[in-house]
Parts: C-alpha cells; structure tokens; sequence
C-alpha cells in the first residue's frame, strides 16, 4: 500500500497508480484559480423553469420565449399601425377650399340653413303658387319684373361700347312696354322684331372690362353670388328707383313687388333645385351652376361660343339646358 508522501510525489512527477497497480499517466494538473459556476438569474417575466429537471435535482432549465414580433419591423406581418396612446399628438390633413371660395365652411353652413327653411316655408309656398296661379300668369308677371331692368341692360350695353345692342335693347323696351301691355307679354321676341332679351348690367360691364368675380358666397335671401356680382346687383336695383322716382321708391311698392318676384322666381327654380338637392355634394353642384353661368354671359359679350348650361336665374329657368347666345363684336 502507498504511504500519502509517496502517493504525492508520483503526482508530482505526472504518474498515477492503476487500478491493478500499474502506473499511468494522470492528468496535467492545472495552476490556474478554479471559476466558479454562473449562477442562475431568476426568471423574467414571461420566462418559465422546467419542473422536470427541478425534481430530477439538475440544475434548474430557464425556458425564454421568443421575442414578440413588433409591428413594421422587418420580417413583421402587422401592417396596421399603432393605436394612438393618451396624450400623444396626432397630425391629420386638412383639405383647403376651392381657390374662388375661401369661405366655404361659411358658404355651406348657410346653404345648409336656407335649405331648411325653404323646405320648412318657402317650398310648399312656391308650390301653392305654381297650382293655384296658371302658367300664363306666372310668366307674365316675370316678364313684367324683368321688362323693369331693360333700362338697365340699355345704360350697360352703352358703358360696353355697344350702342347697336343698346339700340336693341331700347326697341325692346318699347315694344314690350306698350304692345306687350306694361311687359306682360314679350312682345319682341316674336316676328317681325326678334329681339331676344340679353341679360347686362354692372357686373357684367365690370366682368367685360376684366375684373374677376371675387369670392364666392352664398347669402340668405340674395343666394349665390360673389363680391363682384353683389356689387353690380345692388347698383342695378336702385338705378330704377332713383331714376324714375314715384311709386318704384316707395315702400308700398317696393316690398310687395320684391316678395312677388323672388316668389316667382323660387317658382320657376322648384325643378331645378329639386335636381340639385339630389346631387352627391348640393352645394358645390349649385356653386359650378351659378359660375359657369355668370361666365358664360361674360364670354358671350366678347362673341365667344360656350357649351349649354342649367340656368339658376333669370328667364331661362326651368328650360333645362340651354346656349348662351355670342354677341356679334361692335
């Protein structure tokens, strides 16, 4: 048997005994300081420990599940983004008006309210108008109304260098005057005259000149219209009064006879506000109805040839599409 000192000197020398008292090499010893073991962190959240190798008594297996897979990542499925947390700050688009209508919020809050009273009062009145008053009589009380504004048309169409079509204008009057009792009936349209009514005024004139229309608005009572047009309409309605004195002045005359001519107007506009309620968007449809229009009376001044429109004032309401007739260049 070996005594512990020899025992420890064949360690030294590299040599250890076999089992059957032979001699064998042994492992080089190593001088380096021995490292402890890593120890185990305890488990993360969402991370689990194999119980079977706890019960086992191996050391303990931490399980780590993969990471979650974040949205519009590389190699990510989700393509829908984040819901907004509270209180962070989300930026939206905004879609500017139209270049002619910087008001349009505006314009459509009042389109919307005017629309609501006239179903409420102003239609069914102007249905009962159109029942209870027969068609001749209608047309000739808008013939009348509009025989009034000749004078105007005739004083526009001087101011526009245009003394033939004021000549015209001037025969019309006339002739609608005194054959077409008081302009009842439009006389001058027919054989032998045809003389046509032109609608002219002031912002016609201006719109000839070339000043542009301005902003456009739509207004309770007045309706569409824009800066220049409000300007030229307004003019236009007191050069009669001013000038002819008795009783166009008078408030007498003044507020029955507008009453009656918007009512005959709203009358003769029933169909075509119909269609323009039935529009996806009612508001921009009647805005382009009305510009186009207003444009293509300043067109026809210069002699230029537009394509057909729906009238939304004047005469031509309620005959469905129609040509703005070119006037011949003076």
């Amino acid at each position: 048997m070996l005594t512990p000192a020899i025992a420890a000197g064949m360690l030294m020398m590299g040599v250890q005994a076999g089992p059957e008292g032979t001699m064998a090499p042994a492992s080089p010893v190593s001088t380096a300081p021995a490292v402890a073991p890593p120890a185990i962190a305890a488990p993360a959240s969402g991370a689990s420990v194999d119980p079977q190798a706890a019960q086992d008594g191996a050391s303990p297996v931490l399980v780590v599940p993969p990471p979650p897979v974040m949205p519009n990542l590389p190699g990510s499925t989700a393509s829908a983004a984040a819901a907004p947390q509270p209180g962070e700050i989300v930026v939206t688009g905004h879609t500017r008006p139209p270049p002619g209508d910087p008001l349009e919020r505006l314009n459509e809050k009042s389109f919307e309210a005017v629309q609501s009273v006239d179903k409420a009062v102003v239609e069914p009145v102007a249905k009962a108008y159109n029942k209870g008053l027969p068609k001749p009589a209608r047309k000739g009380l808008r013939n009348f109304f509009s025989n009034l504004q000749e004078p105007v048309v005739f004083l526009a169409y001087l101011l526009e260098f245009k003394p033939g079509k004021a000549v015209e204008t001037a025969g019309r009057f006339t002739i609608n005057t005194t054959l077409g009792v008081a302009g009842l009936f439009d006389v001058a349209k027919r054989k032998p005259f045809f003389l046509p009514y032109r609608p002219n005024g002031l912002a016609n004139v201006l719109g000839y000149y070339g000043v542009g229309p301005g902003p456009y608005m739509y207004l309770p009572i007045v309706g569409p219209t824009t800066l220049r047009d409000i300007i030229g309409d307004t003019v236009d309605k007191m050069i009669v009064p001013f000038a002819i004195g008795k009783p166009f002045n008078e408030p007498k005359y003044v507020i029955p006879a507008t009453i009656l001519n918007q009512l005959g107007e709203r009358a003769a506009f029933d169909e075509t506000i119909q269609q323009i309620r039935d529009e996806e968007n009612p508001y921009a449809y009647y805005r382009e109805l009305y510009l186009k229009q207003r444009k293509a009376e300043i067109e026809a001044l210069h002699g230029r040839v537009v394509e057909p429109l729906t009238p939304v004032y004047g005469p031509g309401m309620g005959k469905g599409p129609v040509t703005a007739e070119p006037e011949a260049v003076e």
